[in-house]
């Protein structure tokens, strides 16, 4: 078994944001290769999505994004439990993808999860949305948005 270093640790919790057992647990599988434990977590991330996708989705919250006084956007976040929707790391997440909006200006929610992400063209938004789903731990959706531009 190969010995993981707290420092590994520390920079894949801080990268994903997954549990420090379960960041310890990824590393051990993959030899310490920080780049295979990415990958493990993505895949168990897009598991535990699938798993999650038909729980009722019953709190959440509405966030905001305003481009230079010129775009405007309010989306709707649907999550599980208000312990979720009050975490200020789930409502970051409300903001970016409402910046998300802002920038792609999407038609709909189903067009908005296969664009590419803004901050990593490489992921599409229903991959960052999956993370996040791996992350939280309870099935999340973007249930709706409208955006406004003058």
């Amino acid at each position: 078994m190969v010995r993981i270093s707290k420092e590994a640790i520390q920079e894949l919790r801080s990268r994903t944001g997954v549990s420090v057992m379960a960041v310890k647990k990824v590393l051990e599988e993959a030899g310490g290769d920080m780049e295979r434990a990415l990958e493990l977590l993505k895949g168990e991330a897009n598991e535990m999505a699938s798993k999650k996708a038909q729980r009722q989705t019953k709190a959440g919250i509405i966030q905001s994004y305003v481009h230079g006084g010129k775009i405007g956007v309010l989306v709707e976040l649907r999550t599980e439990t208000d312990f979720v929707a009050k975490n200020p790391e789930f409502q970051n997440f409300g903001r970016e993808i409402a910046m998300q909006i802002a920038a792609s200006d999407p038609a709909d929610v189903a067009e908005l999860l296969k664009t590419d992400y803004i901050r990593n063209p490489a992921v599409k938004v229903s991959d960052f949305l999956k993370e996040a789903i791996g992350k939280f731990g309870e099935n999340i959706e973007v249930s709706r948005f409208a955006r406004l531009e003058l």
